[in-house]
């Protein structure tokens, strides 16, 4: 387990490079140990992650019974960590090929904990869901606003992280993105999550 100040110092890089600023690198433990505790982000994402399960699962599980809701935030929470984990998996494949293999470290260290963030900005929306549908217009604005700063943070980090110019790193970010939506879509399939009734 990390400690608070290694937590810190790598959300802080993380953040940094999000705001498109490359001395967040210098913040980034990029050693194989680093590699290996910036999924540890995973846990510092979960309590916020496990909000939004909730408000899925009691919208979409069985209202009446503990155990059908239970069972839904589990698929849920396989679901995310698997669009989370697996897209890294195949960048760890094609990355070499694609002339970024020497940039593969930076990039799952920084998209990492640049995940662990993304998961608490989008907090707020996962909050109000709590309380309202997820049908509700302001549940719908707030969810895709907060979702469309979470792209534009995430699009920056990856361009400083892969430095290799912006049509590079827009195309690790559109390629990443594509590959979390198809593992996403794919697993809640297989693993029989509906959308919420209305």
């Amino acid at each position: 387990m990390l400690s608070s100040d290694e937590t810190y110092a790598s959300l802080n890089g993380a953040w940094r490079l999000m705001l498109g600023k490359a001395d967040g690198l210098r913040l980034l433990d990029l050693s194989v140990d680093g590699f290996w505790n910036s999924f540890f982000a995973i846990v510092v994402a979960a309590p916020a992650l496990i909000v939004g399960w909730v408000g899925l699962a009691n919208e979409i599980g069985d209202p009446d019974a503990f155990a059908g809701r239970f069972s839904m935030l589990i698929r849920l929470a396989t679901v995310d960590i698997g669009a989370w984990v697996l897209p890294l998996a195949g960048l760890a494949l094609v990355a070499p090929r694609a002339g970024i293999g020497g940039r593969f470290v930076h990039y799952v260290v920084a998209s990492n904990w640049a995940s662990a963030i993304t998961a608490w900005v989008m907090l707020p929306a996962a909050l109000i869901r709590l309380f309202l549908p997820s049908t509700n217009e302001f549940v719908v604005l707030a969810s895709l606003l907060l979702f469309a700063l979470s792209m534009v943070l995430t699009w920056r980090m990856t361009n400083v992280a892969i430095g290799r110019g912006a049509a590079v790193g827009t195309a690790v970010f559109a390629g990443m993105f594509a590959a979390s939506l198809v593992i996403w879509f794919g697993m809640e399939t297989l693993l029989g999550i509906g959308a919420p009734s209305a």
